[in-house]
């Protein structure tokens, strides 16, 4: 329990300066961010293999094609999620996307209830209604859902519960899910190599350096998440997510000076105040546990 919380955290820290890097790439489409961000995912996960000689688990994997389908799911909902996110970052929607990973925690509590069969307690129904409200009133405020949001909770929030079913362990389920997305990327560098285009053609030594480093920035909180998701409850999970887009947000707004009106920062009120009750009935409930287990010696 004690080593997911530490994984589950540094992850969470780590997506929470992504921002950061995205704004240093901010002159490549964020298409070409996606496809460069896989192909270098990918070889570095497989250096990582070959130095640890954990390759068995690939051959087992052609009598299993529910697994190999699940897993094609996953990494479908990834790259969606990622290219989502990095347009939102370098169109100035740091504070939107935030936005969607504060409502990932209560998505999560949904997730476990009707898949998990996970009973949330009435602290946690309260939060997710209070949650719903300010969606709500972020929809009503904008004249239309805040799409970003959503779209990066929902992408995330089923990838999260797909990865927590999955049988294969961090490393090597990234490593199946990039291998499925590489031919795809590896396919547009090509294209793009033939046209004249993109990074690796028009651009300095520095420019692919930066998008190199995409593969450690990328693979590293991954597995970190995958192998929290794997030792604690969702509703944990839940609890420890926003640290990642409060730190997004104070980016979004203090570092890059997005506009936040105040009639917006009402919706993200009502969400902070979700997050709170769901936090507060969290601890709550620990204490109760350990008080019993006290109790009980």
């Amino acid at each position: 329990m004690n080593t997911g919380i530490l994984y589950a955290s540094l992850a969470y820290v780590a997506w929470g300066l992504l921002p950061l890097y995205f704004r240093q790439v901010a002159d490549v489409p964020a298409l070409e961010v996606v496809v460069h961000r896989t192909a270098w995912a990918l070889m570095f996960l497989l250096v990582v293999l070959g130095l640890r000689r954990q390759w068995a688990w690939l051959p087992a994997l052609l009598r299993q094609p529910r697994v190999v389908l699940a897993f094609g799911l996953s990494a479908l909902l990834l790259s969606s999620n990622w290219l989502t996110y990095v347009w939102a970052v370098q169109n100035q929607h740091v504070v939107d996307a935030s936005l969607g990973y504060f409502i990932l925690p209560l998505v999560n509590v949904a997730m476990g209830f009707f898949f998990l069969h996970e009973r949330p307690r009435r602290g946690q129904w309260l939060a997710l209604a209070v949650a719903a409200a300010g969606v709500l009133w972020l929809t009503v405020q904008t004249g239309r859902l805040p799409w970003i949001a959503l779209v990066l909770a929902l992408t995330f929030g089923v990838y999260g519960l797909l990865r927590k079913l999955a049988p294969l362990g961090a490393l090597e389920g990234l490593t199946l899910e990039t291998l499925m997305l590489a031919p795809l990327a590896f396919g547009a560098m090509a294209w793009w190599a033939w046209q004249g285009q993109g990074v690796l053609v028009q651009g300095d030594a520095a420019s692919v350096g930066w998008l190199a480093l995409a593969g450690p920035l990328t693979a590293i909180p991954l597995l970190l998440f995958a192998a929290g998701a794997r030792r604690l409850p969702l509703a944990t999970l839940g609890i420890l997510q926003y640290i990642s887009p409060s730190l997004q947000f104070a980016l979004g707004v203090w570092l890059f000076h997005e506009p936040l009106q105040p009639s917006r920062l009402a919706g993200f009120v009502l969400i902070w105040a979700a997050l709170l009750v769901y936090s507060l009935e969290g601890w709550w409930q620990l204490r109760a546990g350990s008080a019993a287990v006290a109790a009980g010696r």
